[in-house]
């Protein structure tokens, strides 16, 4: 495999991870009413995020050049 196509796909998984790591932990909505605060999460995507960078990474880092 080519080194640039594997250093592209190294960058795109890292940059995966990073993102689907952001999301995984930051709300996606909140209500503040006086002294009750609720937040709700739904982290279908963050972990299909997570799971394409690391196989991303993985193909990156485990392709062998011909």
């Amino acid at each position: 495999m080519n080194s640039l196509i594997k250093t592209i796909l190294i960058i795109v998984g890292v940059a995966l991870l990073g993102y689907g790591g952001y999301l995984l932990v930051t709300p996606e909505a909140s209500i503040d009413i006086g002294i009750a605060e609720a937040s709700a999460q739904d982290n279908d995507n963050a972990y299909i995020t997570i799971g394409l960078g690391l196989v991303a990474l993985l193909i990156g880092l485990l392709a062998k050049k011909k």
